[in-house]
């Protein structure tokens, strides 16, 4: 088989993998304090940025429209396809605003209440600020009014376009007495269920989270270097795993303890991550790595991202384990 059956596989892998890009987060806050968890931040989302905001504008139809606009809109579209609450307002072509209501994506659950400002405030500085600069549009910047991590009711702002050019410290500003005007949501695009069907969407939710991620291990890597990235990374990824478990079976409706059961669950996993595989027995190889791509050969970025699964294994029975580590093959026996 190499295609998920329905919508449930995405979305149980892109749970998977939401629930790690903030658990990868909280682990840096934890156990390198919230300056370098900031930092991390502050280059994920950077990279994020560079690689997508000017192709995404250009794939959405946005990239003629005046640049505070085709901002706002760019964050509403590409956000609610990815699964996460957005709303946007246009006063002018020169001012728009993007809020984000609660629960906050990136943030999940009860994490929120271990987020430092400045680590939260980090996004904004490494994608949002630099929209502008993007654009080749240096009067452009962004004003944030309110932050869900500071107990207000989401997380708002504006695109504005001034009428000079801004110093790099301006292109993000803060402005909590300012307060985004009613939103009717009634009146914002939805997506059409013809050309958006649930698989679709699924698997748009899927790429979102998986994208994350994907930049997260390198930027993770650069950031602490081989052993310490190794260390923190493959810790917070079995935690995910393990803490995930009983959702993603539930969703998957895998029954059982055995070695067959969990690599019926790993298999369901992989396919929809769009790897291709074959199962052979006791083992499933896996001929092309959708997620790893050039990063793939690196030893401590294939471990790194092993590492969910292995919690997944812990949880599904503890007395078993991989027996290969091969980022491509998959054994599953014994202790």
């Amino acid at each position: 088989m190499n295609e998920s059956h329905d919508e449930r596989a995405p979305l149980a892998l892109a749970y998977l993998y939401h629930c790690w890009i903030t658990g990868l987060v909280l682990s840096l806050v934890n156990h390198k304090g919230d300056e370098t968890a900031a930092d991390f931040v502050f280059r994920l989302f950077r990279q994020q940025h560079l690689e997508r905001f000017l192709p995404g504008l250009v794939k959405l139809g946005l990239n003629e429209l005046p640049h505070a606009v085709a901002a706002a809109r760019y964050h509403y579209f590409s956000n609610q396809l990815g699964g996460v609450k957005v709303e946007y307002l246009e006063e002018s072509d020169r001012k728009a605003w993007v809020r984000y209501p609660p629960a906050r994506w990136i943030w999940a659950g009860t994490a929120i209440c271990a987020i430092p400002k400045n680590v939260n405030f980090a996004m904004l500085h490494g994608w949002h600020a630099h929209n502008g600069v993007s654009l080749n549009n240096r009067n452009l910047g962004f004003v944030c009014t309110k932050s869900t991590v500071e107990g207000q009711p989401g997380l708002e702002g504006y695109y504005l376009e001034y009428d000079r050019e801004l110093k790099p410290a301006e292109r993000l500003r803060f402005a909590p007495q300012e307060s985004c005007p009613w939103i009717d949501k009634s009146t914002l695009p939805k997506l059409d269920t013809s050309t958006w069907p649930a698989l679709r969407q699924a698997k748009a939710y899927r790429n979102y989270s998986m994208e994350y991620v994907r930049n997260a291990i390198p930027v993770l890597i650069g950031l602490l270097g081989n052993d310490e990235a190794l260390a923190i990374g493959r810790l917070c990824g079995r935690q995910i795993g393990m803490q995930c478990y009983d959702e993603i079976v539930r969703r998957l409706d895998i029954t059982g303890d055995n070695e067959t059961s969990y690599l019926d669950l790993l298999e369901e996993l992989l396919i929809a991550s769009g790897d291709e595989i074959v199962r052979d027995g006791d083992r499933i190889h896996r001929s092309n790595w959708r997620f790893g791509g050039a990063k793939a050969v690196e030893p401590v970025f294939s471990a790194i991202w092993r590492s969910p699964f292995e919690g997944l294994l812990a949880t599904h029975n503890r007395f078993l384990e991989f027996k290969s580590d091969s980022p491509n093959e998959f054994i599953v026996g014994a202790c």
